[in-house]
């Protein structure tokens, strides 16, 4: 596996409003050892879609592990004008999906329905895998991007769930 494709859960999808969350350092040491594994499995790129939630999560974890591994990140925005009504914070997180190593927008602006299937099935193409944060009984919009993935041979899906959480937060708090 040379290029993993990174997609999860917005953080409005799980409730997570503020970097000071409680159950943020779970899931970034989730991440963190997650990572770990697929960079020692060889994976030499990590491409995201520019997603507040998980996708950020994940950058700010790939950033500090750039030290230890060698790998690249890029950053496919679906349009050129994403996220110019974010706040200031949000803002902030759009620039660092762009200080990635590649950064390209698919389209100036949306002009039909299509082209977010299009836009998804382009991820898929061009990925070997995903690192996906999503629970098929916990329906968002992910679920177009989910299907395909796992509808994909081979396609290698590696996934965060609510139990992986769970489980790492007992042990988290008995340490």
């Amino acid at each position: 596996m040379n290029t993993i494709l990174v997609a999860g859960y917005k953080s409005f999808d799980v409730g997570v409003f503020s970097n000071n969350d409680p159950r943020l350092p779970i899931i970034k040491k989730a991440i963190e050892r997650d990572l770990r594994r697929l960079f020692e499995e060889g994976v030499k790129w990590l491409v995201f879609s520019g997603n507040l939630g998980f996708e950020a999560w994940v950058l700010e974890v790939a950033f500090e592990l750039k030290e230890d591994y060698d790998f690249q990140m890029a950053t496919i925005f679906l349009f050129e004008n994403v996220g110019e009504n974010w706040n200031e914070a949000n803002q902030e997180m759009l620039a660092r999906f762009k200080q990635v190593d590649f950064v390209k927008y698919a389209y100036p602006h949306y002009s039909n329905p299509g082209q977010l299937k299009e836009y998804n099935q382009f991820l898929i193409d061009n990925a070997d895998g995903a690192y996906v944060f999503y629970d098929p009984e916990n329906e968002t919009n992910l679920k177009y991007l989910y299907k395909m993935m796992v509808e994909k041979e081979p396609f290698y899906v590696k996934q965060l769930s609510f139990d992986d959480l769970n489980e790492l937060a007992e042990n988290f708090y008995e340490n």
